[in-house]
Protein backbone atom coordinates (compact mmCIF):
# COMPACT_ATOMS: atom_id res chain seq x y z
CA UNK A 1 0.00 0.00 0.00
CA UNK A 2 1.11 3.44 -0.81
CA UNK A 3 0.38 7.06 0.66
CA UNK A 4 -3.03 7.14 -1.37
CA UNK A 5 -3.97 3.49 0.26
CA UNK A 6 -4.68 2.22 -3.73
CA UNK A 7 -3.40 -1.18 -4.37
CA UNK A 8 -0.68 -1.55 -7.51
CA UNK A 9 -2.50 -1.50 -10.62
CA UNK A 10 -5.93 -1.02 -9.24
CA UNK A 11 -6.46 2.19 -11.01
CA UNK A 12 -8.12 2.08 -14.86
CA UNK A 13 -7.05 5.64 -15.35
CA UNK A 14 -3.06 5.61 -13.90
CA UNK A 15 -0.82 6.54 -16.23
CA UNK A 16 1.29 3.92 -14.70
CA UNK A 17 -1.50 0.50 -15.15
CA UNK A 18 0.64 -0.41 -18.25
CA UNK A 19 -1.48 -4.11 -17.87
CA UNK A 20 -3.31 -5.08 -21.11
CA UNK A 21 -6.72 -5.39 -19.77
CA UNK A 22 -8.52 -5.83 -22.95
CA UNK A 23 -7.46 -9.67 -23.28
CA UNK A 24 -6.34 -8.93 -27.05
CA UNK A 25 -4.56 -11.57 -28.40
CA UNK A 26 -1.49 -10.74 -30.24
CA UNK A 27 -1.55 -12.51 -33.71
CA UNK A 28 0.91 -12.79 -36.56
CA UNK A 29 -0.57 -12.38 -40.04
CA UNK A 30 1.20 -12.48 -43.46
CA UNK A 31 -0.06 -9.64 -45.76
CA UNK A 32 0.98 -9.36 -49.77
CA UNK A 33 0.01 -6.43 -50.92
CA UNK A 34 0.45 -5.29 -54.81
CA UNK A 35 2.37 -1.98 -56.05
CA UNK A 36 3.72 -0.04 -58.31
CA UNK A 37 7.18 -0.25 -59.16
CA UNK A 38 8.37 3.07 -58.59
CA UNK A 39 10.43 5.25 -56.35
CA UNK A 40 9.16 5.86 -52.76
CA UNK A 41 6.23 3.34 -52.14
CA UNK A 42 8.75 0.69 -50.31
CA UNK A 43 9.50 3.80 -48.16
CA UNK A 44 5.45 4.95 -47.59
CA UNK A 45 4.66 1.28 -46.53
CA UNK A 46 7.13 0.99 -44.17
CA UNK A 47 6.90 4.53 -42.80
CA UNK A 48 3.14 3.68 -42.17
CA UNK A 49 4.27 1.01 -39.58
CA UNK A 50 7.33 3.05 -38.35
CA UNK A 51 5.23 5.98 -38.13
CA UNK A 52 2.88 3.93 -36.33
CA UNK A 53 4.66 1.71 -34.77
CA UNK A 54 3.65 -1.45 -35.74
CA UNK A 55 6.18 -4.27 -35.76
CA UNK A 56 7.18 -5.63 -38.94
CA UNK A 57 8.77 -9.31 -38.62
CA UNK A 58 9.58 -10.04 -42.24
CA UNK A 59 9.64 -7.95 -45.43
CA UNK A 60 10.44 -9.15 -48.97
CA UNK A 61 9.78 -7.19 -52.01
CA UNK A 62 10.66 -8.05 -55.93
CA UNK A 63 8.85 -6.99 -59.10
CA UNK A 64 6.10 -9.46 -60.38
CA UNK A 65 5.27 -7.82 -63.46
CA UNK A 66 7.92 -6.77 -65.30
CA UNK A 67 5.73 -4.76 -68.41
CA UNK A 68 2.99 -3.80 -65.65
CA UNK A 69 6.02 -2.63 -63.45
CA UNK A 70 4.11 -4.04 -60.50
CA UNK A 71 5.85 -5.85 -57.37
CA UNK A 72 4.62 -7.91 -54.38
CA UNK A 73 5.31 -6.81 -50.76
CA UNK A 74 5.10 -9.93 -48.50
CA UNK A 75 4.97 -8.58 -44.92
CA UNK A 76 5.00 -10.49 -41.41
CA UNK A 77 3.40 -8.03 -38.76
CA UNK A 78 2.19 -8.91 -35.04
CA UNK A 79 -0.77 -7.27 -33.51
CA UNK A 80 -4.40 -7.02 -32.00
CA UNK A 81 -6.79 -8.25 -34.47
CA UNK A 82 -7.95 -4.30 -34.22
CA UNK A 83 -4.33 -3.41 -35.22
CA UNK A 84 -3.78 -6.07 -37.86
CA UNK A 85 -7.00 -4.42 -39.73
CA UNK A 86 -5.79 -0.79 -39.26
CA UNK A 87 -2.71 -1.90 -41.07
CA UNK A 88 -4.81 -3.45 -43.83
CA UNK A 89 -6.86 -0.53 -44.21
CA UNK A 90 -4.07 1.96 -44.31
CA UNK A 91 -2.39 -0.07 -46.63
CA UNK A 92 -5.05 -0.01 -48.72
CA UNK A 93 -5.36 4.06 -48.39
CA UNK A 94 -1.94 4.42 -50.03
CA UNK A 95 -1.86 5.98 -53.63
CA UNK A 96 0.35 3.19 -55.63
CA UNK A 97 -1.30 -0.05 -53.51
CA UNK A 98 -3.39 -2.00 -56.07
CA UNK A 99 -4.53 -4.67 -53.71
CA UNK A 100 -3.91 -5.90 -50.37
CA UNK A 101 -4.74 -9.45 -49.14
CA UNK A 102 -4.26 -11.07 -45.06
CA UNK A 103 -3.21 -14.97 -46.42
CA UNK A 104 -3.72 -15.52 -42.72
CA UNK A 105 -7.19 -15.37 -43.31
CA UNK A 106 -8.35 -15.73 -46.48
CA UNK A 107 -7.68 -19.27 -46.52
CA UNK A 108 -4.62 -22.07 -46.95
CA UNK A 109 -1.24 -20.23 -48.39
CA UNK A 110 2.08 -21.30 -48.27
CA UNK A 111 4.94 -19.90 -46.86
CA UNK A 112 8.72 -20.31 -47.54
CA UNK A 113 12.28 -18.58 -46.71
CA UNK A 114 15.41 -19.22 -47.95
CA UNK A 115 18.47 -19.15 -45.03
CA UNK A 116 22.16 -19.01 -45.18
CA UNK A 117 24.16 -20.53 -42.18
CA UNK A 118 27.92 -20.72 -41.89
CA UNK A 119 29.09 -23.32 -39.57
CA UNK A 120 32.39 -23.68 -38.41
CA UNK A 121 33.67 -26.97 -37.22
CA UNK A 122 35.79 -30.07 -37.13
CA UNK A 123 35.68 -33.40 -36.61
CA UNK A 124 33.09 -35.01 -34.86
CA UNK A 125 30.86 -31.32 -35.13
CA UNK A 126 31.63 -31.16 -38.72
CA UNK A 127 30.27 -34.67 -39.33
CA UNK A 128 27.28 -33.89 -36.99
CA UNK A 129 26.44 -30.87 -38.99
CA UNK A 130 26.22 -32.54 -42.49
CA UNK A 131 24.25 -34.99 -40.80
CA UNK A 132 21.86 -32.93 -39.53
CA UNK A 133 22.12 -31.07 -43.36
CA UNK A 134 21.24 -33.74 -44.70
CA UNK A 135 18.07 -34.93 -42.68
CA UNK A 136 17.09 -30.84 -42.79
CA UNK A 137 17.24 -31.12 -47.06
CA UNK A 138 19.80 -28.35 -46.74
CA UNK A 139 22.66 -28.43 -49.03
CA UNK A 140 26.27 -27.39 -49.10
CA UNK A 141 26.88 -24.42 -50.88
CA UNK A 142 30.47 -23.42 -50.30
CA UNK A 143 32.87 -25.34 -47.91
CA UNK A 144 36.93 -24.84 -46.29
CA UNK A 145 38.69 -26.74 -44.32
CA UNK A 146 37.04 -25.05 -41.04
CA UNK A 147 33.42 -24.37 -42.01
CA UNK A 148 30.49 -24.79 -44.31
CA UNK A 149 27.69 -22.58 -45.61
CA UNK A 150 24.31 -24.73 -46.03
CA UNK A 151 21.50 -23.41 -47.56
CA UNK A 152 17.94 -24.18 -46.45
CA UNK A 153 14.39 -23.50 -47.96
CA UNK A 154 11.51 -24.28 -46.48
CA UNK A 155 8.78 -22.55 -43.42
CA UNK A 156 9.81 -20.22 -41.12
CA UNK A 157 9.15 -22.96 -38.44
CA UNK A 158 11.39 -25.51 -40.25
CA UNK A 159 14.74 -23.15 -40.96
CA UNK A 160 14.60 -22.17 -36.98
CA UNK A 161 14.54 -25.79 -35.67
CA UNK A 162 17.71 -26.44 -38.05
CA UNK A 163 19.37 -22.93 -36.83
CA UNK A 164 18.33 -24.20 -32.95
CA UNK A 165 20.70 -27.47 -34.14
CA UNK A 166 23.48 -25.33 -35.73
CA UNK A 167 24.15 -22.86 -32.84
CA UNK A 168 25.78 -25.91 -30.24
CA UNK A 169 28.01 -26.80 -33.27
CA UNK A 170 29.56 -23.72 -34.18
CA UNK A 171 27.40 -21.44 -36.13
CA UNK A 172 28.60 -18.17 -36.76
CA UNK A 173 26.29 -16.53 -39.09
CA UNK A 174 22.95 -16.42 -40.48
CA UNK A 175 21.27 -14.98 -43.48
CA UNK A 176 17.66 -15.04 -43.90
CA UNK A 177 15.34 -13.69 -47.09
CA UNK A 178 12.51 -13.29 -45.37
CA UNK A 179 9.01 -15.04 -45.48
CA UNK A 180 7.66 -15.72 -49.34
CA UNK A 181 3.90 -16.56 -49.72
CA UNK A 182 1.48 -17.26 -51.95
CA UNK A 183 -2.15 -18.32 -51.45
CA UNK A 184 -2.90 -22.00 -52.62
CA UNK A 185 -5.35 -23.17 -55.21
CA UNK A 186 -7.12 -20.94 -58.34
CA UNK A 187 -7.56 -17.72 -56.03
CA UNK A 188 -4.71 -14.58 -56.84
CA UNK A 189 -3.97 -11.26 -56.48
CA UNK A 190 -5.15 -9.38 -59.45
CA UNK A 191 -4.90 -5.47 -59.90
Amino acid sequence: MNALRLKKGSSGKSAYNLRNTGGDVYETHTIAVLVDNEAGVLARVIGLFSGRGYNIESLTVAEVDHSGHLSRITIVTTGTPAVIEQIKAQLARIVPVHDVHDLTVEGPSVERELAMLKVAGKGNDRVEAMRLAEIFRASVVDTTLESFVFEITGAPDKIDAFVDLMRPLGLIEIARTGVAAIARGVGQIKK
